[in-house]
């Protein structure tokens, strides 16, 4: 068996017995929270609408699903994995089964849910002109724009990105042709040129600095010298263990056997620590490391694949890296605990130690919204996606893009990172890419090309620097349809919708959830229309074989472009705009005054 074959056996087994040891899965504890109150269940074309009003101390709130008014009742499962909970509502139920009775629980942690909110039977949709009916004619949402900017627009987007480890900056090897490290120094330049981001996260930046009893810091400068000419500032997450500091080097994840052990002598492990961080500053000044730089405490360790130490460990070790990080000064940021799954966000805030930032990982749903715990603190998604499955062809779609939006829109003003993961599908945790599209995490394929994702966050980069209230009604409105407003200096209107579910099931696309979307701008005077879309037809890269030929490499790039969907024209005050937004889609409207 290869060391590939290795490395997934070994995570398909940890992942199918759960790998969490934060809490027996599947056995919720009570939380002292009210139930919901004001829940609604608003029947449209394919879907129900659950609303609730919002729960003081909550992080998230678990919509359930009965056949009756006394249930059983079930959380309702959109396929999504991690946690099938939502930061707020409007909540889209779009499985097969929805309707019938509602409820809502509140969540003071993954693991603590209150109780039910009154069961709620489902209501047909309004039939109002502006909404649409599920039995005749096109279902209908309606935006509004206007008022003042509510402040800067937020691009959450822009904080952070995940990549592979960075030491693959460094490969000579080649993937399909192409060079490792000179195509993910390529991607990283392009998700910081054109989409913005400033700062990378990766793993495994210890492996190769402690050997022997001595230090070697040659790759962790070669690596971080590069990530700082392409404009960004690297996230610092310490780990893994260095082979010689292991106490059982046997504890390995991935391909490139990453060691998940905790330290054989703790003394020698504050040292590295110590030793690294006063290297970075000695290196990079300590003013930019207090001003940008971040120190993260290892990746997921309520997860037996990434450490096979227990809790207590796990603590005694972030409290080691604090305090040597802190060592050196005072004001460098450390924080964590990289959980998956939001775990163990309440025993984060017990430690004996500093905790600058609160960090956690997520996949399938929006980010909860952890303020309630953070009191202050800034809160880092440092992993986000649409699912943690490897080679899921989810990854590529355009149901994944309207995700990131859907994600990026509620995180905005209340998170102060959420970073997809990752960059590149240069990417070898289980094995190197056997073919283009092979359901990779990467916003950019292998060859660099950009995937409905990609589009999803450079069509969110066009919005204004200035945030307008948008509101919508209809069938749909908020739940399935949503919108991001903006203005530009020039008085002109950028809107982005999408339309989107997180119902895994409906990822290729379902003609019942499509919409007919009107906007009438408010326009002082006539403007140029321009329009972009992401959907089947647009933004939305194929390839059907393994890897293509120069020639073919040469064609896929030259249509590596998000041209714009029809052609610029002129709309004047009080005009309608009348548009269809599948399900999955995205559109742009950029209007500019004349």
């Amino acid at each position: 068996m290869t060391i590939e074959e290795q490395a997934r056996a070994r995570w398909a087994e940890l992942m199918g017995a759960g790998g969490a040891q934060d809490r027996t899965p599947g056995t919720p504890v009570a939380a002292d929270l009210p139930a919901p109150a004001g829940v609604t269940a608003t029947a449209g074309r394919g879907q129900v609408t659950v609303t609730w009003e919002l729960v003081e101390g909550a992080i998230g709130y678990a919509v359930h699903r009965g056949a009756t008014e006394s249930g059983p009742f079930q959380v309702v499962d959109h396929g999504g994995g991690d946690v099938l909970a939502v930061p707020h509502g409007p909540y889209a139920d779009t499985t097969d089964g929805r309707g019938g009775w509602y409820a809502v629980a509140a969540l003071a942690t993954v693991n603590a849910i209150g109780p039910l909110s009154a069961p709620v039977p489902t209501a047909p949709v309004s039939t109002a002109p502006d909404s649409g009916s599920p039995g005749a004619g096109p279902a209908t949402v309606t935006v509004k724009v206007g008022g003042s900017p509510a402040g800067p627009l937020h691009r959450v987007w822009q904080e952070m990105v995940g990549s592979e480890h960075l030491s693959h900056l460094l490969c000579p090897d080649t993937t399909g042709g192409r060079v490792i490290g000179d195509e993910l120094r390529e991607a990283l330049r392009r998700v910081h040129d054109e989409l913005g981001v400033r700062t990378v996260r990766a793993h495994g930046i210890l492996a190769d600095v402690y050997r022997d009893g001595t230090y070697d810091f040659g790759t962790v400068d070669r690596v971080y010298d590069t990530v700082r000419e392409l404009g960004m500032t690297p996230v610092v997450e310490f780990g893994y263990m260095p082979r010689d500091l292991a106490a059982d080097p046997t504890r390995t994840v991935f391909a490139y056997e990453g060691i998940i052990s905790p330290p054989k002598d703790w003394d020698l492990w504050y040292e590295l620590i110590r030793a690294v961080t006063a290297h970075l500053a000695d290196r990079y000044g300590l003013d930019e490391l207090r001003e940008r730089w971040r120190f993260e405490v290892w990746n997921e360790p309520n997860l037996s694949v990434f450490w096979s130490g227990t809790p207590e460990q796990y603590w005694r070790l972030y409290a080691s890296t604090a305090a040597a990080v802190k060592s050196v000064d005072p004001a460098l940021a450390v924080g964590g605990p990289a959980t998956a799954a939001v775990g163990w966000i309440d025993d984060q805030l017990k430690v004996d130690a500093p905790v600058d930032f609160l960090s956690t990982h997520v996949y399938g749903t929006v980010p909860l919204d952890l303020r309630p715990w953070a009191a202050g603190r800034p809160i880092l998604w440092t992993e986000w996606g649409v699912t943690a499955t490897h080679g899921s062809t989810i990854n590529d779609s355009v149901f994944a893009a309207a995700f990131l939006l859907k994600g990026m829109r509620s995180a905005a003003g209340r998170v102060a990172a959420l970073a997809p993961w990752v960059a590149s599908d240069h990417f070898e945790e289980l094995g190197r890419p056997q073919r283009l599209m092979h359901g990779g995490f990467g916003l950019l394929t292998v060859g660099n090309l950009a995937k409905p994702k990609f589009w999803a966050l450079w069509l969110a980069q066009k919005l204004g620097p200035a945030e307008l209230p948008v509101s919508l009604s209809g069938d749909g409105a908020g739940s399935l349809v949503e919108a991001w407003a903006s203005g530009y200096d020039d008085g002109g209107i950028g809107l982005l919708l999408w339309n989107s579910t997180l119902d895994h099931s409906r990822s290729a696309g379902e003609a019942a959830l499509a919409r007919l979307v009107r906007f009438a701008p408010q326009l002082a005077g006539p403007h140029t229309l321009r329009v972009w879309r992401v959907d089947a037809d647009h933004g939305n890269l194929r390839w059907d074989g393994t890897w293509p030929s120069d020639a073919e490499w040469a064609a896929l790039k030259a249509r590596d472009v998000l041209r714009e969907a029809q052609p610029a024209r002129r709309v004047t005050p009080g005009e309608e705009l009348v548009f269809a937004l599948p399900n999955p889609g995205i559109v742009f409207l950029e209007m500019r005054p004349v």
